[in-house]
Parts: structure tokens; C-alpha cells; sequence
């Protein structure tokens, strides 16, 4: 198969999509098919084995606007050397051009809306949301061959909105670290927040709620780490201060095996949020490991399922009441949970397989044929 791969952006602070849609392309290509990923860039970004940038203007620069990119898509689709153009979530113009460029050919359009349909991702900014689909992002997607959800919440956001064509639901896959060697950790417990600061994450949630734990839980701090816009990270940082909580630290953005690191000195990982299409440090803290608390705006029952964590309703009193069941556990117990997290996310999330899945779904909606167990066509 031969696959082009368009996000707006893989910078290192972008959302989710700059690792997960990355990380695709490379299994895919290490499957021996012919895949590539495009972006646009701000800086002078060099091209590497299966990935290319264009340059991103100044007009419209908020909605990435590149003419290179629109030029190459179209000249790469006439000349026939590709099968499938997928998309990578919306709202901004790389997400309509791969629409302009398959227009009149027999290229599939794959769309992954990446969070993007969320009730919650529709509110914020829907004044602009509200002119932009009905100039551009509308008519984009009525080419869609096949939507790509990566759960089923996704798939029913996907539905809401009135299309009725094939859905491939796939959860994307994660990065396996080595495991450290067997280290003693020191002082106190930890529990972590890793990701953007921003306010679908909840982080108002979790400080509410941990201003009731912390006076019973000497022995643990919480540790928030990833960037954010200044002013709501001020925003969380001055909560924290009005609570009067004494065992809260801020740190920036980790990457690579700084972060790995973060998550295999934690003793638990915390996800707040108020909505996710899939919430990848969920997979990256299982993989490392490390057991989970998160919401049911994440699409993770399965922590549940696989004794790896919790799963609780979206709120403070929810989210306090599953902290102090995992707080008062024993190191060894939450050790357990984040070995069989770990085991799960080996079984069923890693990359080989997810696109060893997605590339059967590229090659249907091209071919033909009987759908995949994975694709849903009610």
C-alpha cells in the first residue's frame, strides 16, 4: 500500500496526534508499505525517511495555512503514486486539502477526526468552528471513504455529527520502554500528572480533590509536569495557592526518556480530564508500568477489566473517592496493578499490530471485499 499521512503539526508541544500519528506512520513503513507523513513547520525542519514539512504562512497562520502543502498533495495524487490520503484531525487547513487533492481520483480519503467531534472539543471556539465548517471543513469531509476512531465514544461523536460512512475503530498503539532496573524510590510517594495544562485536562478537578487527600496523605505529593499557555497554567498554579496546598509541585514539558522516567518513579498516574478521543499518556503510564486513575471522559473502562487502575465519573467527589482507595494501598499492590497495565498495553496496544489493522483497513476501502472485525458499517 501507499499512504500519505497529513497532520497540521508534529512540533514537540503540539497535541497527542504529533506522537501518535508519527508513531503510525514508522510501523507502517516498518511493515515494508510505502508511507509518509506531512506537516507544516515554523522552523527550518529538515525532511527525514518518511516524513516531509512545509512551510506554514503568515497569512492565517493560526489556521496552518501552506500553499506547498496544497500544491504537493494535488501534483502527488494526479501522478498516481498513492492510494490512500489520511487525515489527521480538523479544523485547519492541512485538514481540508487532502479533500481538495483526492477530488476527481480514485485515492481513498481517511479521515481520523482525533478528538475533534468531542462535545466538549465542539464548544471551545464555536463561533469559529461554526464558519469554518460551513466554508470549507463541511465539504471536505463529504469525500471521507472511511472515518478512523480510536474508540468507541469516538465512533458515537463520529455518528452525532451525520455521517453514515465506514468507521475503523483502532486505539493508537504505544511505545514499549525497557523496564529500570529494579531501583528503591526514595522519600515520598507520587502522584503524577503528565501532559498539556490545559482546562479539558481537569486539572481544577484534581487540586479540588486533592486538597481533601493531601492532610490524610503525608507520605505523598502530587507532582503536575507538561507545558501549558502561561495564562491557564497561572490559572492552576494560583488554585493551588488559594487551596493552601503544601505538597504540589509544577515542573515543565519531559520528553523522551525523561519522561519514561517520570512515569516509572511514580507511584500512581492521574488523568482528570473532562474529555479524550483516546488520552495516550493513559497507554504511556501502563506502559511504563505505572498504574492509573482516570475519568469516563477517557475512553479506558478497560482498566477496570484488566485490574490496571480506576475509571470513575467526571468530577471532583469521583475522582477523590478512587485517590484514596489507590493512596492507601500498598507500594507492592499498585506495583501489580502497573505490571498487569503493562502486560495489557504488550497484548493488544502496540504499534506492529495497530497498523498491521490499519493497513487491512486501507487496503478494503480500496479493494474491496469483507470489512474487517474492526470497521463498523451501522
Amino acid at each position: 500500500m501507499r499512504i500519505v499521512h497529513v497532520v497540521p503539526s508534529i512540533d514537540s508541544e503540539a497535541s497527542g496526534p504529533s506522537y501518535s500519528v508519527g508513531a503510525l506512520n514508522r510501523a507502517i513503513l516498518d511493515a515494508g508499505h510505502a508511507s509518509c507523513l506531512v506537516a507544516t513547520s515554523t522552523e527550518a525542519d529538515k525532511d527525514a525517511d518518511g516524513v516531509r514539512f512545509f512551510p506554514r504562512r503568515s497569512v492565517a497562520f493560526r489556521l496552518g495555512r501552506s500553499p506547498e502543502m496544497r500544491d504537493w498533495l494535488r501534483e502527488t495524487v494526479a501522478a498516481g503514486g498513492i492510494d490512500v490520503v489520511h487525515n489527521n484531525s480538523l479544523w485547519m487547513m492541512p485538514n481540508v486539502y487532502p479533500s481538495w487533492a483526492v477530488a476527481g481520483s480514485d485515492v481513498r480519503l481517511v479521515v481520523s477526526p482525533r478528538g475533534t467531534f468531542s462535545p466538549w472539543a465542539l464548544r471551545r471556539s464555536r463561533h469559529l468552528k461554526f464558519l469554518f465548517w460551513h466554508l470549507l471543513q463541511k465539504q471536505a469531509l463529504a469525500r471521507t471513504a472511511l472515518f478512523h476512531a480510536t474508540a468507541e465514544s469516538e465512533y458515537q461523536d463520529i455518528r452525532r455529527q451525520g455521517f453514515r460512512q465506514p468507521v475503523a475503530i483502532l486505539p493508537n498503539g504505544v511505545d514499549m520502554p525497557e523496564l529500570a532496573s529494579e531501583q528503591v524510590k526514595e522519600g515520598a510517594r507520587t502522584l503524577l500528572f503528565l501532559g498539556r495544562i490545559h482546562p479539558v485536562k481537569g486539572l481544577d478537578m484534581l487540586l479540588d480533590a486533592w486538597a481533601r487527600l493531601e492532610p490524610g496523605h503525608a507520605d505523598w505529593r502530587l507532582k503536575i509536569v507538561g507545558p501549558g499557555e502561561p495564562a491557564h497554567v497561572q490559572a492552576v498554579r494560583e488554585q493551588a495557592a488559594a487551596l493552601g496546598l503544601a505538597r504540589v509541585t509544577f515542573e515543565g514539558p519531559l520528553y523522551g526518556a525523561a519522561k519514561t522516567q517520570a512515569y516509572q518513579q511514580a507511584d500512581l498516574f492521574v488523568l482528570p480530564t473532562y474529555s479524550e478521543n483516546f488520552g495516550m499518556a493513559v497507554a504511556e503510564a501502563l506502559a511504563a508500568g505505572c498504574p492509573v486513575v482516570t475519568t469516563k471522559g477517557a475512553p479506558w473502562a478497560g482498566l477496570a477489566a484488566e485490574c490496571a487502575g480506576w475509571w470513575v465519573d467526571i468530577g471532583s467527589d469521583p475522582l477523590e473517592a478512587a485517590l484514596q482507595d489507590a493512596m492507601t494501598r500498598s507500594p507492592e499492590d499498585l506495583a501489580a496493578l502497573g505490571g498487569r497495565g503493562r502486560a495489557w498495553m504488550q497484548r493488544d496496544f502496540s504499534w506492529d499490530h495497530i497498523a498491521t489493522r490499519m493497513v487491512a483497513a486501507y487496503r478494503w476501502v480500496r479493494e474491496g471485499g469483507a470489512a474487517p472485525d474492526w470497521v463498523r458499517l451501522d
